[in-house]
């Protein structure tokens, strides 16, 4: 079986780097690379060619038009059986397609999607964001990772998709927010299959400060909104948890300077993100940057959520006057 892999990238050569150096230390090589530079002013070609020799790799170069219009770029132009997508700030393990072709060859299997893990080489940060992103304290719990879960949406950072599914869905949709969770809606509507494999998992970075790791999450909140207006029945209730989060810690702050007691319920979830995040990760340190960060990944996407939610479905305003951002940048 031949894979494609599609990598967009901006202005990010030296993760491109990493990534580039764990394909070749795959087990399992019948893939292509096909690199997207989507309008970088920091390009990778240079990068791109020194993998040349060890890699079947074609480089294109375009104008910048955002992450869901490059992977479509790069997928017109794969030529293999499945199309397998990942962020540029990814490191593969050595038996990514290993397990990949071991799931299909169990069943079948249209589309598909992985986990995520933090690699040793991952700052103290980047190590409590993932936490963070795969935590039960926080949202993680329904992100992947487990074997029991109704249905699986792959993200865009681990997702594999036949070509033939691919082209007869459209690709990505022209969303800069939330577009690769749209990808996923439609496959399950149009009737195709979709699994976790639990195995063909990643070392993906995520954001490198708390600052950007902010932004992101923000985005995830609003991008929840965007989905529902255009699927309604996609909204459930696990989705509004971190906006009730947000406003019961409005609640909880304010009730706290007349009931202090109140307070406690916060020191309470602090302890216990801080205890699980130290045992997991074998480090205090890690385990108070989790604190920042499971607060930050909640407060960031309800504060988004609820803003979007204010804006367009209350206000009525218009989306593309609000949001349309390149999510790069």
């Amino acid at each position: 079986m031949f894979f494609s892999v599609i990598i967009p990238v901006f202005n990010r050569p030296d993760e491109v780097d990493e990534l580039l150096h764990s394909l070749t230390l795959q087990q399992y090589k019948e893939f292509e690379v096909v690199l997207v530079e989507d309008g970088s002013t920091i390009p990778c070609k240079e990068v791109a060619d020194k993998y040349a020799d060890r890699l079947t790799i074609r480089y294109f170069f375009k104008p910048n038009t955002g992450p869901a219009q490059t992977r479509n770029y790069g997928a017109e132009r794969a030529r293999g059986e499945y199309l397998v997508i990942f962020d540029s700030d990814c490191i593969l393990p050595e038996g990514y397609f290993n397990a990949v072709q071991e799931e299909l060859h169990r069943a079948h299997a249209d589309a598909f999607g992985g986990p995520d893990k933090a690699h040793q080489s991952f700052t103290d940060i980047q190590k409590a964001i993932n936490y963070s992103m795969t935590s039960f304290f926080t949202t993680g719990g329904i992100r992947g990772g487990k074997k029991k879960m109704d249905k699986f949406y792959p993200r865009s950072f681990n997702m594999g998709i036949s070509k033939k599914v691919f082209d007869a869905l459209g690709g990505f949709p022209k969303m800069h927010l939330g577009e690769d969770i749209d990808l996923s809606i439609r496959i399950f509507k149009s009737g195709y299959s979709c699994r976790l494999f639990p195995d063909a998992w990643v070392y993906h970075k995520r954001r490198t400060n708390f600052r950007r790791f902010f932004k992101q999450v923000h985005n995830f909140g609003i991008a929840r909104i965007l989905l529902y207006q255009k699927y309604p029945e996609s909204l459930k209730l696990v989705h509004t948890l971190p906006a009730f989060f947000t406003l019961g810690m409005g609640i909880l702050l304010i009730g706290g300077a007349f009931f202090p007691s109140l307070l406690l319920l916060i020191l309470l979830y602090i302890l216990l993100v801080l205890a699980d995040a130290t045992i997991k990760n074998r480090s205090f340190t890690i385990g108070c940057y989790s604190v920042v960060a499971a607060f930050i990944q909640l407060l960031g996407y309800g504060t988004g959520f609820l803003r979007a939610w204010w804006l367009l479905c209350v206000l009525k305003q218009d989306e593309a006057d609000i949001f349309h951002k390149n999510r790069y940048k």
